[in-house]
């Protein structure tokens, strides 16, 4: 047989049988056979190969039942399709396959009848485009004429869809699917909805831009017929093992009502999100990271977006921070801090935020140790610097010159010294001095003015360094108890109890001698104030007033050991009653009245190893005066109360959920992950197939013989899988005091295989409104949806 015209060695093989016929230069091969060319392979139940004409031939086999078995399975230059039958040239490399089934990137392609040319370019009749990878897919884009361009794009004649194989009056003239492999451009098509009160819109329209391997770019906008529009700019970028992060720019121009109509007005609404992760690999010593969100206070209240958590959030936060770590020794922060009350409208900026710090030094230590270590080596020190500059205003007035005007800056150091050593081997004494010095630029001063009959304010601009100093020394130990049972399930119980006595001085600092403050005369009836010159200062003032104060701190923990029976035998298992409960109180002793402080109780548990308790309760011991304030007599003396109860608080949490496995990265792509992380809320877990998290508060506080006032709420969600395919998840908030539902949310998602549903629903309440969305699961047909929603503003 003439192989020599071949460009490579031709390599078969079968499982039953090889019949080769000499004369006519071919060879029939039976049975799971298959052929090897080049890049070529081939696999068939039967494979003719036809060395003469330089061609092959594969089909399957029929079994007793007529059922075509043994297909012929092909692959070349990473393309790889079913079919049941096929004819290939070696010399051209052109082919015509019967019925195909090919996939090109995240799509499948079937055909009736291919021609495959040498560039690996398709011609498919009665042609069907799908992203389900069933052989009868459960959806299709049908066409009697199309052309898969190799790494490229997938060309149709006129279109319909199909679905579940029978067609829709869903018609296209002519359709382009993108087929190149890597990143690409192009445009987003927009979803088509209907608002009362904004009309029609096209949201999310715009265009996407590939724009290199490490960064890319959407531009889309939102347009509403009644003259309202949204824009958006978004970017995703990240360089392995480097850094990864995410930015997001949105303005929102919403107008309500008609212009003919008296509650016609106008509304501008920003945001900024930026997200910023530096890999530790890429700088083991320094590391930036920023995590910012700002803008307009009504932003959430305006925007098309089906995510409660969003719609209730009233605080924006940001934080962006360089840090740099020269061995174990030292370390410099440097960022930028950021948080805004969308209700209240209250601005806090820290522009730049600075920190200095040098890790514990012992410096009496000695460098070579002989003997015992002294009582002398055991003290340490540390050093914090921090520098600040700070504004605090409206959202509205932040970029206005008097506002500006109004920033606060400092610098503050910090250096403690301290120690620990056991007196009497039971007892630890814990000695420690406390150094703070403060740097301000600008000082604050009052004067009457006698002429205009009102105070004067100047702002002294000078360098002023005001410090101040405290000591402090506690004692504590720790002894156990333990009962123990020897019957019963409860094998013993055990007590820790932790007392630490402490003591605190410091000095004066409002002494004239100090300077730091001062009297003012504020009337005409020559009444003064006492105030400090580093009044509304960044790190404030060293105190005004002497305090020593002796404190008393009992720390309790109570456990238990239970008998459980396993295979091995009879085990104990410890179980936690009480993990934390510390009572406390201090007493002034240089204070002239009122010496004694409220008297607190703080404690939390774990029950059953799923609820959380938290609690706390405080408790005066002084007695209240005709105006419900505190004066210098005994709760005792007045009605036999040791002291009365002024606030509590207590907070539960439960938890419970059945997951089948965690998520591991090794499941998911780091595109996927990438995704998983900065968009939570649109990730569906089917691998829990329940979970459910309570939480209760309750608050109680009583001033004087005013009526008590006391508030509890619990909020609720969880998710149940009610079948592979079915999960239905909820959240509720409820609050208990005013007997009112604030907010409910339904979820249901459906996975119908290659498509999927879901349904957002807020059945009453202020933003009371329904999202339903079913759509393709593909990225590259992900405009393949319908969509029905009733947002809140329409009500």
């Amino acid at each position: 047989m003439d192989t020599e015209s071949l460009k490579a060695k031709v390599k078969y093989h079968s499982r039953d049988s090889i019949i080769t016929d000499l004369t006519e230069e071919v060879v029939n091969l039976y049975g799971s056979a298959t052929v090897d060319y080049e890049d070529l392979h081939l696999k068939a139940d039967f494979i003719r190969i036809d060395f003469n004409k330089k061609e092959l031939y594969a089909e399957g086999s029929a079994d007793s039942l007529g059922v075509l078995k043994g297909k012929p399975e092909f692959s070349e230059a990473g393309q790889n399709f079913k079919s049941n039958t096929i004819r290939y040239n070696f010399d051209s490399k052109k082919g015509k396959i019967a019925y195909v089934i090919t996939k090109e990137g995240e799509g499948y392609i079937h055909g009736d009848v291919v021609k495959k040319d040498p560039e690996n370019n398709f011609f498919i009749r009665n042609g069907q485009f799908t992203t389900c990878d069933l052989d009868v897919p459960h959806y299709s884009i049908a066409s009697r004429k199309l052309k898969v361009i190799n790494n490229n794009k997938i060309v149709t004649g006129p279109a319909f869809l199909n679905i579940e194989s029978v067609p829709t009056p869903l018609l296209i003239p002519f359709g382009f699917f993108p087929n190149k492999k890597g990143r690409s451009s192009g445009l987003i098509f927009p979803s088509i909805g209907e608002s009362v009160n904004r009309g029609f819109f096209l949201q999310h329209i715009g265009y996407y831009l590939g724009i290199n391997d490490y960064f890319n770019f959407a531009l889309t906008s939102d347009i509403f017929t009644k003259g309202s529009y949204n824009l958006f700019g978004s970017s995703v970028y990240a360089k392995r093992y480097k850094y990864r992060g995410n930015f997001q720019v949105s303005y929102l121009y919403t107008v309500n009502s008609e212009p003919e109509l008296p509650d016609y007005s106008t509304q501008k609404n920003f945001q900024f999100r930026w997200n910023h992760v530096q890999d530790p690999k890429a700088r083991p010593s320094s590391s930036f990271s920023a995590d910012v969100t700002a803008g307009t206070s009504s932003f959430y209240r305006n925007v098309l977006s089906s995510n409660v958590n969003n719609f209730l959030s009233n605080t924006f936060q940001s934080n962006i921070q360089y840090s740099k770590r020269w061995g174990e020794q030292y370390n410099l922060t440097a960022g930028l801090r950021h948080d805004q009350n969308t209700l209240t409208h209250d601005v806090n900026i820290h522009a730049p935020d600075l920190s200095f710090g040098i890790a514990r030094l012992f410096p009496f230590k000695r460098k070579e140790s002989v003997g015992a270590e002294k009582w002398y080596e055991r003290i340490g020190t540390t050093y914090t610097m921090s520098a600040t500059n700070y504004i605090s205003t409206k959202d509205s007035l932040l970029f206005r010159k008097e506002s500006l005007s109004e920033m606060k800056n400092g610098i503050q150091h910090n250096i403690p010294i301290s120690t620990t050593f056991k007196i009497l081997s039971y007892f630890n004494l814990s000695p420690s001095i406390n150094f703070m010095d403060r740097w301000y630029f600008k000082t604050i001063d009052y004067q009457w003015n006698d002429v205009k009959k009102k105070v004067d304010t100047t702002i002294v601009n000078k360098l002023v360094a005001p410090f101040d100093y405290s000591t402090s020394a506690s004692l504590s130990t720790r002894m156990y108890g333990m009962y123990q049972f020897t019957k019963g399930p409860v094998a013993a119980i055990r007590h820790v109890f932790t007392p630490t006595v402490g003591i605190s001085y410091r000095p004066d600092f409002g002494l004239p001698s100090y300077g730091y403050y001062k009297t003012y005369q504020y009337d005409t009836l020559k009444h003064t104030r006492t105030y400090s010159i580093f009044e509304r200062t960044v790190y404030g003032s060293p105190s005004n007033g002497k305090y020593g104060s002796v404190s008393l701190n009992l720390g309790n923990n109570l456990e238990m050991k239970v008998r459980t029976n396993s295979d091995t035998g009879a085990t104990l298992k410890k179980i936690k009653l009480l993990e934390n409960l510390n009572i406390g109180a201090s007493y002034n002793l240089v204070a002239d009245s009122m010496r004694l402080s409220v008297i607190g109780v703080r404690g939390n548990t774990t029950l059953f190893d799923k609820l959380n308790l938290s609690f706390g309760t405080t408790y005066d011991p002084y007695a209240f005066d005709a105006n419900n304030n505190d004066y210098n007599r005994f709760q005792h003396d007045v009605d036999k109360r040791f002291a009365r109860l002024t606030n509590a608080n207590v907070a539960l949490n439960f938890s419970l959920n059945n997951s089948k496995g965690e998520k591991t990265s090794s499941k998911y792509t780091t595109q996927q992950l990438s995704g998983i992380n900065e968009h939570p809320e649109d990730y569906v877990d089917f691998n829990i197939p329940y979970s459910l998290n309570v939480n209760y508060t309750y608050s109680y506080n009583k001033r004087g013989n005013l009526m008590a006032s006391a508030t509890q709420s619990v909020s609720m969600n969880g998710d149940v899988n009610l079948t592979s395919k079915w999960k239905v998840g909820f959240s509720s908030w409820y609050d208990i005091t005013n007997n009112k539902i604030t907010s409910f949310n339904v979820n249901i998602f459906r996975d119908l295989h290659c498509w999927e549903m879901h349904l957002n629903w807020i059945p009453f309440g202020f933003q009371e409104s329904y999202f339903f969305q079913i759509n393709v699961k593909s990225s590259i047909l992900q405009d393949l949806k319908l969509i029905k929603r009733k947002d809140f503003y329409d009500q």
